[in-house]
């Protein structure tokens, strides 16, 4: 996008310059206690300029423009027309794109000026909002542990159109990010949000039934070798939850404890249960492979990807939310990553797991737009040149 403005700018097209502007997220400061006191105001900060007429200016940036992350600095987006439909004349009389960078422009906020470059939205549509894959090409690691952790995070990133590698970063805006964070997660705080992160990337599976029956069929496989056919797989779970012994001791952080007795009935609704989810992923599973994102005959061996994949974008939201700073943030990241290549052998294994979690959590087989989203966002991943999977050795 800068690579755009900059030759734009250069042979003095700037229709080309206002469309590519249009087209994407344009981003700019605002005061974070303000913020932080009444949510939903918008508390814009000016810069100061002597090149300015007054020199007062608005700055806004693009996404590979904006600085790294700072506790009591935050930024909100909006599209190219919002900024000048809230200007009034007590607002600076300039908006300054990209400041201090090659592709800086400056922009007359007031009318009848603003309506120039503010029109190029009504014809471009705006940000697209589809799923892509976007990079940073400066700013961004491209290589190493910490890509690779970000990279883990690949198939929520390019479904929303974010860059896949900003581990700076600032996503849909801080008062965007807290939002989310407090309606999907229940994270309000610092604290929370380190509870979370740490769930996320504890590994003890994202869901204990589905990791014992997934468990399961790898040990049969793992035992007997070739393709585990689901009556074996339904029948062997049904022995292994009849023949648990009654009272069974079990090492515990807090030392070895017993479990509770368990009535046959409550077993045979265990058993019951548990057959279902099998289902459930047998008929996940050939949808994948008639989607191409399992071979034939390949199954998903663990659904922890959907905990790790999670985990990795939880480090951003968290940064983006300032419940964190950057070297946090890096760390865990790097750890999912680390995780991921423990558990999985490939980005397709990988892939294919954090999927099936997300699915089993949301979809309940509807094969909506849980499922459906994240196939675009795994051919994209699979296919584009430039994608980290393609470039980015698992492990």
């Amino acid at each position: 996008m800068e690579q755009a403005l900059f030759e734009a700018k250069s042979r003095e097209d700037w229709a080309a310059y206002f469309d590519t502007l249009a087209r994407n997220r344009v981003y700019f400061e605002i005061d974070r206690k303000k913020e932080d006191a009444s949510p939903g105001i918008t508390y814009t900060l000016f810069g100061h300029d002597p090149r300015v007429p007054g020199g007062r200016f608005w700055a806004v940036y693009t996404e590979g423009m904006l600085p790294a992350p700072e506790p009591h600095r935050v930024f909100d987006w909006n599209v190219l027309a919002w900024f000048a439909e809230v200007w009034t004349p007590a607002d600076p009389p300039m908006i300054v794109v990209n400041p201090g960078s090659p592709c800086e422009a400056f922009l007359p906020s007031a009318p009848p000026h603003s309506a120039a470059w503010a029109g190029y939205f009504a014809r471009s549509g705006g940000p697209s909002g589809r799923a892509e894959l976007r990079t940073l090409r400066v700013g961004g690691p491209l290589h190493g542990p910490v890509a690779h952790g970000l990279a883990c995070g690949a198939l929520l990133f390019v479904n929303h159109g974010f860059p896949w590698n900003a581990m700076a970063y600032h996503g849909q805006g801080y008062p965007t990010e807290r939002r989310m964070l407090r309606e999907w997660w229940g994270v309000t705080s610092r604290q929370e949000w380190q509870v979370q992160q740490h769930a996320l990337l504890a590994t003890k599976g994202a869901n204990p039934v589905w990791e014992f029956a997934l468990g399961l069929r790898r040990a049969i496989a793992r035992d007997f070798g070739g393709y585990v056919e689901t009556p074996f797989w339904r029948d062997a779970a049904a022995q292994v939850l009849r023949n648990r012994p009654d009272g069974e001791a079990t090492i515990t952080p807090d030392g070895v404890t017993k479990t509770t007795s368990v009535t046959e009935a409550e077993t045979e609704a265990h058993i019951k249960g548990v057959q279902h989810l099998i289902g459930r992923i047998t008929r996940y599973e050939a949808r994948m492979r008639a989607d191409d994102i399992l071979k034939e005959n390949q199954y998903v061996s663990s659904a922890d990807a959907w905990d790790l994949g999670r985990a990795s974008c939880m480090a951003r939201w968290g940064l983006g939310a300032r419940y964190s700073d950057l070297p946090e943030a890096e760390a865990a990241v790097i750890e999912a990553g680390r995780s991921a290549g423990r558990t999985y052998k490939s980005w397709q294994d990988f892939s294919a797991g954090f999927i099936l979690g997300r699915c089993l959590h949301f979809d309940d087989e509807e094969f909506g737009s849980w499922y459906e989203d994240m196939v675009t966002a795994h051919r994209i991943l699979m296919a584009e040149p430039g994608s980290p999977w393609l470039n980015i050795t698992f492990r």
